[in-house]
């Protein structure tokens, strides 16, 4: 309890009303549970006219303890990439009111080969709007890109996922993932 009320202290001191800390916490709440994911995504990003793919995955959202995140498991259906597995961890920051995204799979482990270290998470919030926004950067096939994740909710049942790579620092966008989420 005594993190919890330094935690909000310190965002009442940069200007964050605790309030407004407390309903970034239970943002991605809507989330939790299971889900049917249809998928839209590009075979390659790095080329605007490549071609698209479509599949169909489970998704399963966990909450973790004490409202500091949650996390799901993610696995494709059908013939997409036969034993893929992958994990999204959300974690808060209740001293900004951010989240940080990590995407994790049994194919890299979302890790960094040099260190071991998690690779860095697209960071962001949900806005005014109740659209969530988060960027990053990462490397994909040797080029390192800007890459947005788009969260939005289209009632309590739906939800979309869109994920963009800039490859010119934010100037322009490529969608090149799109996840529409219904809830089982």
């Amino acid at each position: 309890m005594k993190k919890t009320l330094g935690a909000l202290a310190l965002a009442a001191a940069s200007g964050a009303a605790a309030g407004d800390i407390e309903r970034a916490r239970h943002a991605f709440d809507f989330l939790h549970g299971e889900w049917t994911v249809q998928n839209r995504r590009q075979s390659d990003y790095t080329d605007p006219n490549s071609p698209w793919e479509t599949f169909s995955a489970s998704n399963v959202v966990h909450a973790l303890p004490a409202g500091i995140g949650n996390y799901d498991e993610y696995r494709p259906l059908g013939d997409w990439r036969p034993g893929f597995v992958a994990m999204t961890l959300r974690v808060f920051d209740p001293v900004t009111g951010r989240w940080s995204i990590y995407w994790l799979t049994n194919r890299d482990g979302g890790l960094d080969p040099a260190t071991g270290v998690l690779l860095p998470p697209v960071v962001g919030r949900f806005g005014a709007d109740g659209v969530g926004r988060f960027e990053g950067e990462e490397v994909y096939k040797g080029r390192t890109a800007r890459v947005r994740f788009t969260w939005t909710r289209a009632g309590e049942r739906q939800a979309r996922w869109e994920q963009a790579y800039s490859w010119d620092d934010g100037t322009s966008w490529q969608t090149n993932w799109v996840m529409e989420f219904s809830k089982r």
